[in-house]
């Protein structure tokens, strides 16, 4: 497999023997350890995560850019360095040409990863929540939706962050023809919260369901991921009046300090976690962890043969 890849792409010895012979791998993000939370905390949920995939029999790859090579699968140093590094870049597919010429060292976005993730191979990522269309302008549209629309890819999360228009979200989805696929929900959910009021395109129960849908998909000429959104668990999930109250307070500080771009969502994230008394990072780290599990199992139904996928 690494053979046929770009010369900047790195993939460890674990993923390379798992892809020959077609062992689970899920692909996970790394903006999650180099801007979502402070060291080490960030560390223990890059560990976590990993070890909730190994668990179900599936080998983890997160996927990062380190001195210009985009590596797929990192060892214990790497995570590590991530973890530590300060001002690391966060990249997503347009950043890609610049990093890799300057040999610079990045978090990878969900756009990011999902890019990559599929050019290497690797058919099913697990994240905590999509970005989608900001709630202060429909023009403010992150990267995730156009990528999403573009890569057939398995991309398991909890829905869209919920400081974000998810109904814009929604429509942009369907737009572009992406399936918006309940596990176990007939609602989309809305991150931290079960449930936003916002229907899913379909519901399935079970990681078997979730392959015979992407492989009729795929097999009828679509070329955009599977969207599958799985609720917070039930011990860490918040009510949606409570989340929402932060997310207003913090939206509003955001526009007072003149915040936007790139910086907009890590600000937010970070107020929201302290309104709620830290209660929406505790749910965060619970759905992450959740999301990681669910997607090993589907990457472990898929590589056991039970359906054959298509390209």
């Amino acid at each position: 497999m690494s053979h046929l890849l770009p010369r900047y792409y790195r993939l460890s010895p674990e993923v390379v023997q798992a892809l020959e012979i077609s062992a689970p791998v899920v692909a996970l993000e790394s903006t999650v350890i180099t801007h979502g939370l402070p060291f080490p905390e960030n560390l223990k949920l890059a560990q976590d995560m990993e070890a909730e995939i190994r668990q179900q029999g599936a080998i983890p790859a997160t996927i990062a850019i380190l001195d210009g090579l985009v590596q797929v699968g990192l060892t214990g140093e790497q995570l590590e360095r991530l973890a530590r590094e300060a001002n690391l870049r966060k990249v997503s597919p347009r950043d890609l040409a610049g990093l890799i010429l300057k040999r610079e060292s990045g978090g990878t976005t969900v756009a990011g990863t999902i890019f990559l993730a599929e050019k290497a191979g690797i058919r099913v990522f697990a994240t905590g929540g999509i970005g989608g269309v900001h709630r202060q302008s429909d023009m403010d549209i992150s990267a995730d939706l156009p990528q999403l629309a573009n890569t057939p890819l398995i991309v398991v999360c909890a829905g869209a962050k919920a400081i974000l228009d998810l109904a814009a979200t929604l429509e942009y989805l369907e737009t572009s023809g992406v399936p918006v696929v309940g596990y176990q929900t007939d609602e989309f959910p809305a991150f931290y919260s079960h449930t936003s009021g916002l229907p899913v395109s379909v519901r399935v129960d079970n990681p078997e369901a979730v392959i015979r849908l992407a492989k009729a998909h795929w097999e009828m000429g679509m070329n955009s991921a599977i969207l599958l959104t799985v609720p917070p668990p039930v011990e860490v999930a918040l009510s949606n009046s409570e989340i929402e109250a932060a997310i207003n307070q913090a939206l509003e500080e955001a526009s007072i300090e003149n915040i936007h771009g790139q910086a907009v969502t890590p600000f937010l994230l970070r107020r929201v976690s302290e309104l709620t008394g830290g209660a929406s990072l505790r749910a965060n780290l619970g759905l992450l962890r959740n999301n990681a599990k669910v997607a090993a199992q589907i990457a472990s139904q898929l590589s056991h043969g039970a359906i054959r996928m298509v390209a």
